[in-house]
């Protein structure tokens, strides 16, 4: 992550969703949209950046480089070394398509791996639980 300036793969002038590799300026974490709007709750204001796709229903947190890759966790993908975000323009952050559910901002763009596994074992417990 780049400080005192907008790292390279946000591109502020960008019109277009781009392709950019993961593993370098961080992972992504891959989760349905339904986990991932529990999970969201759970942290609250603690979340970094998170792409929301409209389209598949998934939304995508980015987190630190390698920080989650022995995570074992039911419908929750971690896309490090060797896969590809598609990443929206930075205005762009409202239905159809591909979008910014949290906007990423200088010293926020990650969100805290630890904490962000937390917020999605309570998801899954919660919705394993059959009295809620």
């Amino acid at each position: 992550m780049t400080v005192g300036r907008t790292s390279w793969w946000m591109q502020p002038g960008s019109v277009e969703v781009r392709i950019v590799a993961a593993g370098g300026w961080w992972d992504a974490v891959r989760v349905p949209l339904g986990l991932g709007t529990d999970a969201l709750r759970h942290l609250g204001d603690e979340t970094g950046a998170v792409i929301a796709d409209g389209f598949s229903g998934r939304l995508y947190w980015l987190i630190p480089p390698g920080s989650a890759a022995d995570w074992q966790l039911p419908h929750v993908r971690v896309l490090g070394r060797g896969w590809h975000v598609a990443i929206p323009p930075l205005h762009r952050v409202t239905r159809p398509g591909l979008y910014w559910q949290v906007h990423p901002s200088r010293g926020h763009e990650w969100t805290n791996t630890p904490r962000l596994h937390s917020a999605l074992r309570t998801a899954l417990l919660r919705r394993k639980s059959p009295t809620l």
